[in-house]
């Protein structure tokens, strides 16, 4: 896996992570719709770089971090920045972890 490659992981990835939409309410919840190697696949994304992602030892760290972010934002910032914030959790886990 190249650079690209894990670039376009970790774009397809940070896709993954949407607004949860139900009953409006006071608070932001953010949902990660975790994708399986064949999703990945399927999006033409490397095989081996996609196993290695959903398969890395801090693959459920990044997940609960990407929902718990509404714990670490100000009430006052909007949903849409939330999950902006959200997203670059993904990012910032690939950026760190992920080994090309």
């Amino acid at each position: 896996m190249d650079a690209g490659e894990l670039r376009d992981i970790m774009e397809f990835l940070r896709q993954r992570v949407n607004l949860e939409v139900e009953e409006p309410t006071d608070q932001v919840v953010i949902r990660f719709d975790a994708p399986s190697a064949a999703d990945m696949a399927d999006a033409g994304l490397d095989p081996e770089g996609s196993l290695s992602v959903l398969a890395a030892p801090w693959w459920d760290e990044m997940v609960a971090d990407v929902v718990e972010t509404p714990e670490m934002c100000e009430p006052e910032e909007t949903p849409e920045q939330v999950l902006a914030y959200a997203r670059d959790v993904v990012s910032e886990y690939i950026r760190k972890r992920a080994q090309l």
